[in-house]
């Protein structure tokens, strides 16, 4: 039975060190950087929250005391919770290190450094329509090798990965926008304690139980290089939000 909104954990990756950000984000994680005076962590946590979720569990390593002492010291009505790494543990390891504290069946995997306006009813709807494993939200994009790349069969089924560090250029760029719902089997497929990615290690090889794509036609904005950051503030500036 498809629980409310408000009993599914959202679960944030936050840990990311942001390399490639550094020259014009370098005191704080990459997921605080400010989008007219207001972190990009907080527009996607206010954006969910808007459909109803109230339990968010932030991923934290690089820098995580800056996102502690925000948290705190900003309330809200929400449950912000903190997953916190000391070494980086790549997306999966994130994941099996928040078990503990990711409490619902299915929960919602989310990056912290891009925004994708998806209807998170209609992918939950998607998610327990098909009875998957995983469901990832995939969005359409020019040139879309630059990002992780997936093809779908026509019942919307994930068949293959095309990772952004090998890209092929499909005739339909699907990209992995890296919002994800799962059932909490994933973490028996995760190992303790290592670094290690949920796109590139672990999706390709649960395919057979059932991971399907959720395609939505929006905008995909990813804040990872200073330009793309740019443009996000562009946005923000000229629409009024993201």
């Amino acid at each position: 039975m498809r629980p409310p909104l408000k009993d599914i954990d959202l679960f944030i990756l936050c840990g990311g060190k942001g390399e490639r950000l550094k020259s014009v984000v370098a005191d704080r994680p990459k997921p605080m950087a400010e989008i007219e005076g207001e972190p990009f962590l907080n527009i996607l946590i206010d954006y969910a929250a808007g459909f109803g979720f109230r339990r968010f569990i932030l991923g934290i390593g690089h820098k995580k005391d800056f996102i502690k002492n925000y948290y705190r010291e900003n309330k809200t009505n929400l449950d912000i919770l903190f997953s916190e790494e000391d070494e980086p543990l790549g997306t999966a390891g994130a994941v099996k290190n928040a078990e503990s504290i990711i409490k619902s069946e299915p929960f919602i995997v989310m990056n912290g450094d891009s925004f994708c306006k998806i209807d998170f009813n209609r992918f939950i709807d998607f998610y327990f329509e098909r009875e998957a494993s995983v469901c990832i939200a995939a969005s359409s994009m020019e040139g879309g090798g630059e990002f992780g790349e997936m093809v779908l069969d026509h019942e919307e089924r994930i068949v293959s990965f095309n990772e952004k560090e090998e890209p092929k250029r499909l005739p339909r760029h699907l990209i992995n926008t890296g919002i994800y719902i799962m059932d909490r089997a994933i973490f028996g497929d995760i190992p303790e304690e290592k670094n290690i990615s949920m796109e590139k290690e672990i999706f390709p090889n649960i395919l057979q139980r059932g991971v399907y794509g959720f395609c939505i036609s929006k905008e995909f904005i990813d804040i990872g290089t200073p330009e793309r950051l740019k443009k996000a503030r562009d946005i923000k500036n000229t629409k009024g939000n993201l």
